[in-house]
């Protein structure tokens, strides 16, 4: 009678710290939750490279991952500008997005998967009119883990759905996670 008690009892013992194990190897501990900003270059591709010079970025992201599995969700607010082409001026569009980022579960240095959709807000310098309309983006990047932060390198590409005129654009940004 005794030893089954001490049996059920290191089965809990091992069921319950199994858990802990796992999400140490997966996920650093703290990390669930990470603010981070990012700056880079906004290339204009398609119709936009028609009319826009390469231009720059700015991000903030607010990321979260949850424990034993690779898919996290990161929320992204963007501001990239464009000198025009034709003329002065420049061109702005700004952004938030829901992201799903999917990583590569065990590596240090971590490639990344990353996309999805939200509002994006265009308008021109010199008061012109703006539009708000509904995007999506999708691309990758690569996490370095540091002491007690996180570098990532990333590309991803970007159409806003607009009427007549495509919106495309590729901002490459380097940025860390805290």
């Amino acid at each position: 009678m005794k030893r089954s008690y001490c049996l059920a009892a290191l089965a809990g013992v091992a069921l319950t710290s199994l858990p802990f194990e796992a999400q140490a190897q997966i996920v650093k501990p703290g990390t669930a939750v990470q603010f981070g900003v990012a700056a880079g270059a906004a290339i204009p591709v398609s119709d936009l490279s028609n009319v826009a010079n390469t231009g720059f970025n700015g991000t903030v992201a607010l990321g979260f991952t949850p424990a034993l599995i690779p898919l996290g969700v990161r929320i992204d607010g963007a501001y990239n500008q464009f000198g025009a082409k034709l003329g002065g001026g420049n061109l702005h569009i700004a952004s938030v997005t829901g992201n799903l980022v999917y990583k590569m579960p065990g590596a240090t240095v971590s490639p990344y998967a990353i996309g999805g959709a939200g509002w994006y807000n265009e308008g021109a310098s010199g008061g012109g009119s703006s539009s708000n309309d509904f995007g999506w983006n999708i691309g990758g990047g690569i996490s370095i883990p540091l002491s007690g932060f996180d570098t990532f390198i990333e590309a991803r590409y970007n159409q806003v759905q607009t009427s007549g005129v495509s919106t495309k654009f590729v901002p490459i940004t380097f940025g860390v996670m805290f």
